[in-house]
């Protein structure tokens, strides 16, 4: 989870995040406003939101919601659960991300790209990880 947690690394090993930047955090550390910009290489389209984030560190779980930006919606947890081989690490995003004009074919390309963006983070933070043993 702490790889995890360090959100401002991101763009060194994930392709797709360009910058995350801290803009409130609480004593605890538990309560983040970030600010992210990402990629979409394929249609050379960037995507700038501002999301709040909870982290429930005895959960092992943390919550975010976009609170601004390019999304219609974004809202998500990751969550962190012992497992025989190490860390179970499962991901649930609710998005809308509405594209006028372009229609149904590029509204499918998207919800694949976000598919394969979900498991891309997912390996990112899991080598991450394991590689700091």
């Amino acid at each position: 989870m702490a790889v995890a947690r360090d959100v401002e690394a991101y763009p060194s090993f994930m392709p797709d995040v360009e910058s995350v930047k801290i803009l409130e955090k609480s004593d605890d550390g538990a309560a983040l406003k970030t600010q992210w910009v990402g990629v979409i290489k394929q249609f050379r389209l960037t995507i700038k939101w501002t999301q709040e984030e909870r982290w429930d560190f005895a959960e092992n779980r943390v919550t975010f919601r976009q609170i601004e930006g390019d999304y219609d919606t974004m809202e998500g947890t990751w969550e962190f659960r012992p497992h025989p081989e190490g860390t179970e690490f499962v991901s649930t995003l609710d998005y809308e991300y509405r594209v006028p004009l372009l229609g149904a074919l590029v509204t499918k390309v998207i919800h694949h790209l976000a598919q394969q963006n979900v498991e891309s983070v997912m390996k990112a933070i899991a080598e991450r990880a394991e590689s700091r043993g």
